[in-house]
């Protein structure tokens, strides 16, 4: 890869739906150099929002851990020292980067975001035979070694780096000149899927 640093980010939030008034719950960031993990950050998020007992049961983050935890505009600030100027990489980004971009706004955080490059886009073109595309099921599929308690943001979010070293490492194995970059990277994301090795030829031509 020409660019060799790149930013993968987890959340764990209230919802689905940042416009509909979910907020983050907690965040996990991991710094990939070169193909490893450099550096790690993680921090639960206290919005000021409740936290729905069926998320309470998904993620085991409780009311009273975001209570206690960093205010969001602390933490988002945070966040945006630790990303900087590098690509972001996260599973199912859209969901992430709108509630990214959401909370950028509340705490009138100005960063100037490429699309996040997506994982689980990028999986279904290199894999379409896999059953199935969410973070565990390629866990389990491709071997990836365990992380932590699944749907915790560091534990989801290094485990999800896992996946993007071994899809980089897949995708540049289909054709010997291909130099990965974020731009070529977020072009594979919208490939039609079972096209991708027909496109990378003519991209490397």
């Amino acid at each position: 890869m020409t660019h060799s640093s790149y930013i993968v980010l987890d959340f764990e939030t209230t919802g689905l739906n940042p416009e509909e008034g979910d907020r983050i719950t907690e965040v996990g960031l991991v710094r990939v150099v070169d193909g490893h993990v450099s550096e790690r950050f993680e921090s639960l998020v206290d919005c000021g929002v409740r936290v729905p007992a069926a998320i309470t049961a998904y993620t085991g983050i409780t009311q009273q851990m975001v209570e206690d935890a960093p205010l969001v505009g602390e933490v988002m600030r945070q966040v945006a020292v630790f990303i900087g100027e590098t690509p972001v990489v996260a599973h199912n980004a859209d969901l992430d980067q709108r509630f990214f971009l959401r909370e950028c706004r509340r705490q009138r955080i100005g960063m100037l975001m490429e699309p996040f490059i997506c994982t689980m886009r990028l999986s279904r073109r290199i894999y379409p035979h896999l059953p199935g595309h969410s973070l565990a099921e390629l866990a389990r599929s491709l071997a990836l070694p365990a992380t932590g308690k699944a749907h915790r943001a560091l534990a989801d979010a290094e485990l999800t780096a896992q996946l993007f070293v071994r899809l980089t490492q897949d995708v540049t194995a289909m054709h010997e000149a291909l130099v990965l970059t974020p731009r070529l990277l977020r072009q594979l994301m919208h490939i039609p899927v079972g096209q991708l090795r027909s496109r990378l030829e003519r991209l490397c031509a």
